[in-house]
């Protein structure tokens, strides 16, 4: 056998928990997991170009358990979803698990287990192989959660490793039967009239695809030009919390935006995944949105109260609703009992849950928000419309549109129309509440961020505008889940976090607010400049947060002419 896995296999378990007391960086036992072992496997002639062979041993720092994945394209890319074959290190490196798992980022611990269920029953296996999950991989929070998502598996130990034969021979009856599974899954998939892709009643597993780019493609070829880190960040966005804010001139098609991203997902107005709601002007408080009882005792619902029901009858869709011109009306009348509902999300035995929307005695029912519903509304900054309070902008995260480039047409040639795919909502659910949901995990982004931020707030306290703990929370779950699914550079991430969290809380017209945008320009760029009429676009580009720095610059030159400045555009 030409191959050495064993050896390096080896190499792993013996070493690895004295490299956990080494420096991360650079270490050779990273190279041996994510090069020379998917070298090794890759020279076998059961592993062709449809799979994918990747593995980790930690980011940013070690890892408790390290992997090692092959994966079938054609169903993911991601250890985070879908179902492979992967190499499962214990903690204590003396034993070793090769299991058909599936991901546990983004299935919910039903279907997760439903999944696993069909697996046993549904394909044959050679008895040496254990049918069951929930073995012992040591005491950290996600490596239960990899042995929980095990479908069945086969034990080595670092003291009776098998021969290079053996070894190989199991990884192509493994790697078999999750081919058969696919084959079988393949089976209860098809494609409706309108182009989605919809899964059988069976157990439903996220039809995998990479989504971003799917989404990023599907919007162009409707015509519209979106960049992908822009569609990036929508989607990280809506997974760190369920509200996202709109802003920017009319026409740069932020309404749109919405409508195709949900529809390229599956979700749209015909089968009642999207929904979009203008709102009114003469919106005074919740029953406007939510409903309310009429002079005759009934209950008579809002625009939003359908859709709760539709969702809470449906968690494995997402559902999109689009509050049209959402300050067309004051946002902290209409949509304050939403904003509080939405804080007092919790985990109750593995489910995210709310404080009732409506009262039981109102509505006649328990209604709540579930978490495969994502709110979106899309704002204009002018003399028609009510700015936000520094509540909303706490609880939401803010993407501006005004980026406007009328003579780009070259996305409009040549577009091939792409097919909307149906994707469970799991792929969008948030993973995070708290701070010490995300830590354990990942640590050293955690203390990364918070040592930038800390910089942040320190200027910000200046003037009083300086964030609190809710803020550095959410922009930690987007950087982790940015990280996880490998979307943007870190500083790419922490720039578009201290653009759509930080900056949209500054406005004023005192020498304060000046000094907070200089000090955060040289923040951001690491240089000092005074006269900022005289700063050009190329200066941005060797900054460490241009989008940030060049917001910046925007500020203070609307502060200097008008002796006013904020966030927003025409305010």
């Amino acid at each position: 056998m030409d191959t050495k896995i064993k050896d390096l296999i080896l190499n792993v378990m013996n070493n690895y928990l004295t490299a956990r007391t080494e420096r991360f960086a650079g270490h050779d036992l990273g190279a041996l997991m994510r090069q020379q072992l998917p070298k090794e496997l890759n020279k076998l002639p059961f592993i062709d170009d449809n799979y994918l062979v990747k593995g980790s041993v930690g980011q940013g720092n070690w890892a408790g358990v390290p992997w090692l994945a092959i994966m079938n394209k054609n169903v993911t890319e991601s250890t985070q979803r879908g179902y492979y074959i992967v190499y499962l290190f214990h903690e204590n490196m003396e034993s070793l698990y090769l299991t058909l798992a599936q991901g546990v980022t983004e299935t919910s611990p039903e279907e997760m287990a439903a999944i696993n269920e069909e697996i046993r029953r549904e394909i044959d296996m050679d008895p040496k192989v254990v049918k069951e999950g929930g073995f012992d991989l040591g005491q950290s929070k996600l490596g239960r959660a990899y042995a929980e998502s095990t479908a069945a598996y086969i034990k080595y130990t670092a003291d009776h490793m098998p021969s290079e034969e053996e070894l190989v021979d199991d990884l192509e009856k493994m790697i078999s039967y999750c081919e058969e599974y696919i084959s079988l899954k393949e089976a209860d998939t098809y494609t409706s009239s309108s182009g989605a892709d919809i899964v059988s009643d069976l157990p439903k597993e996220v039809l995998d695809i990479d989504l971003v780019p799917h989404i990023h493609e599907y919007i162009s070829s409707k015509g519209f030009y979106y960049t992908k880190d822009e569609v990036a960040n929508f989607y990280l966005s809506i997974k760190t919390k369920p509200f996202l804010i709109l802003s920017g001139i009319s026409g740069t098609g932020k309404t749109k935006m919405v409508q195709w991203f949900a529809e390229s997902v599956g979700a749209t107005e015909e089968n009642g995944q999207f929904t979009l709601i203008p709102v009114r002007p003469d919106w005074s408080d919740g029953s406007d949105l939510l409903g309310y009882v009429d002079i005759k005792g009934d209950f008579k619902e809002g625009p939003l109260t359908a859709v709760l029901k539709e969702a809470m009858d449906h968690p494995d869709r997402p559902y999109f609703v689009l509050l049209d011109e959402m300050n067309l009306a004051r946002v902290e009348y209409y949509f304050s009992d939403l904003l509080s509902v939405m804080e007092s999300r919790k985990w109750k035995n593995g489910e995210l849950v709310t404080s009732p929307v409506l009262p039981v005695e109102m509505v006649g029912e328990e209604l709540y928000l579930p978490a495969n519903l994502f709110m979106i509304g899309t704002v204009n900054m002018d003399e028609t419309t009510h700015p936000f309070s520094k509540k909303v902008l706490d609880r939401a995260n803010t993407i501006e549109f005004n980026r406007v480039e009328l003579n780009h047409l070259a996305f409009l040639k040549n577009q091939d129309e792409k097919h909307a795919a149906y994707v469970n909502a799991e792929r969008f659910k948030t993973r995070y509440l708290h701070l010490k949901d995300v830590y354990e995990e990942n640590e050293a982004i955690v203390e990364r961020v918070t040592d930038e931020l800390v910089k942040v707030n320190n200027i910000l306290k200046t003037n009083g505008s300086h964030v609190g703990y809710r803020v550095r929370d959410e922009i930690c779950f987007f950087m982790a889940y940015n990280e996880q699914e490998e979307l943007m550079s870190f500083e790419a991430a922490l720039d578009t976090c201290f653009l759509q969290k930080v900056l949209p809380r500054l406005t004023g017209s005192d020498s304060r607010i000046e000094r907070v945008l200089i000090d955060l320009y040289r923040q951001f760029t690491k240089k000092q400049i005074e006269n900022f009429g005289d700063v050009l676009e190329e200066d941005f580009n060797h900054a460490t947060y241009p989008k940030s720095a060049e917001k910046v610059v925007e500020m203070l030159r609307r502060l200097e002419d008008d002796g006013f400045t904020s966030f927003w555009v025409n305010s």
